[in-house]
């Protein structure tokens, strides 16, 4: 008996010797791999660079900037000029009929590669210096005050009626929001805003969860789903940084301001949650309760803090192949050109890839999340991923401890034991940072599937957070 005893021990240790050397065997498997198809991808994103100057000029004749120099020498499409300070790069943009200093990601132009290093291409450190164009003098001489025509969408995005419908509507200025009131002219007691997430749109949440809310929340709330700047049936404007503010102004003008709403609940996924956490800060009494599923949150190592939207971006984006959605997050976050052409593949034609789909599922499935996932503009997408989720890495640590300390509402946090794209250790850290907050990890969901397939689960679990607070 104890001969067996020896060879069972034996075999289970032999097991997982086996299984650990097959695991460091793909990891290196997964480097070595990712290192050639990132190297291809440096090259290919310098000679798509070129190749876009060319057709940009031939198209709309005129050279479309891009982030492939040096801070100094980058120029926004607005004519703003990107400046270098201690405190982060900022870049001075005319706004409407003032001059607005932005704070944007150096992630948008320091993004190392192999190209850039083998041809010694340097980033200029950051300085205190802030100059000002003469292209900016001419831009206060000639063009404030004027109201500037809306531009026609740039050849490589979509020009269909629902991506463009902003462009003729009277309330071309505003988000798109869906809205839903109580039924029979009855008021609602209570409103609640859904913000979504990164390229993705108002659907996320009208196709999931709220079909399925019961009828005493129906006829007790006010339920908004804004479509964020960029995305959606929401404008998409070509001169735009797609910078914090500017995202949560949009919020605040088409959503607060113009429904009057004083206090709400908040319901945020992913990227939203950044912007959830900003309209907390700036309305500490207003929120009934703050909900995120999926927070960007990273904390940054001491020591790293001039460095935190770098640090953010290699922990989103870490140049793998493995698994699918970070090798999908690392094109899109580290390749301009690159991220610019599947933009133009996917989203330009975003009409061609929903009619396939219903073809070849004969028309047995709902494709919301193509809309959804696909109408947007790569500037609108390229911006708002480095300005929001990298760019605010620095501004999370001071939302939340303002969160924690203002905020006398309930505070929950969702996060599936399966998403790849963001850990849910970014939900433990909100947890640790905001010690009272409710942090519920469902097993065996992703970043998608903690709603999509469960919506009547997550449904109850809203319903159940805002009565709570009603109680």
């Amino acid at each position: 008996m104890a001969g067996v005893g020896k060879s069972s021990c034996s075999g289970s240790s032999s097991s997982s010797s086996s299984i650990t050397l097959l695991a460091l065997a793909g990891r290196a498997l997964n480097v070595a791999v990712s290192f050639v198809v990132f190297s291809f991808l440096d090259v290919l994103d310098v000679v798509l660079c070129i190749v876009y100057k060319l057709i940009d000029y031939f198209v709309e004749a005129e050279w479309k900037p891009c982030y492939c120099s040096s801070s100094k020498n980058t120029i926004a499409s607005s004519g703003a000029m990107v400046v270098a300070k201690t405190t982060g790069p900022k870049v001075l943009r005319l706004c409407s009929t003032r001059l607005q200093l932005e704070d944007i990601s150096d992630t948008l132009y320091a993004r190392p590669s192999v190209v850039k290093e083998v041809t010694r291409t340097a980033i200029s450190p950051a300085t205190t210096t802030f100059t000002i164009s003469s292209g900016i003098a001419e831009m206060i001489k000639g063009k404030i005050g004027r109201r500037r025509p809306l531009p026609d969408p740039c050849w490589s995005d979509c020009d269909c009626k629902t991506c463009n419908s902003w462009s003729s509507s009277p309330s071309g200025s505003h988000l798109y929001v869906h809205v839903e009131e109580p039924k029979g002219g009855e008021t609602a007691e209570e409103d609640v805003v859904f913000i979504h997430g990164f390229i993705s749109s108002s659907l996320f949440w009208t196709e999931t969860v709220f079909p399925v809310f019961s009828e005493e929340t129906k006829s007790t709330y006010r339920l908004f789903a804004v479509d964020l700047l960029g995305f959606g049936r929401s404008p998409k404007p070509a001169d735009s940084l797609y910078t914090l503010r500017e995202h949560v102004e949009m919020i605040d003008k088409s959503v607060l301001q113009r429904y009057k709403v004083k206090s709400f609940h908040i319901v945020a996924h992913s990227l939203g949650s950044v912007l959830a956490l900003a309209l907390a800060v700036k309305y500490p009494d207003a929120i009934k309760s703050l909900t995120l599923l999926a927070p960007p949150y990273f904390p940054v190592p001491k020591g790293m803090e001039g460095a935190a939207a770098q640090y953010v971006m290699r922990r989103v984006a870490p140049r793998r192949v493995w698994p699918a959605i970070a090798f999908g997050g690392s094109m899109a976050c580290w390749y301009e050109h690159v991220s610019r052409t599947i933009c133009l593949t996917i989203c330009k034609h975003h009409r061609l890839w929903d009619s396939l789909f219903k073809f070849l599922t004969r028309n047995r499935m709902k494709t919301y999340l193509i809309e959804s996932f696909m109408c947007h503009t790569h500037n609108a997408a390229w911006h708002t991923l480095h300005n929001i989720i990298c760019g605010s890495a620095t501004k999370m640590e001071n939302y939340l401890d303002i969160v924690r300390d203002r905020l006398s509402c309930n505070i929950t946090i969702f996060h599936g034991q399966k998403d790849e794209l963001l850990p849910v250790d970014c939900s433990y850290a909100v947890g640790s940072k905001i010690p009272r907050a409710r942090v519920k990890v469902f097993d065996k969901k992703d970043h998608i599937t903690i709603i999509v397939g469960q919506e009547r689960v997550f449904a109850k679990e809203l319903e159940e957070i805002w009565k709570n607070k009603r109680a």
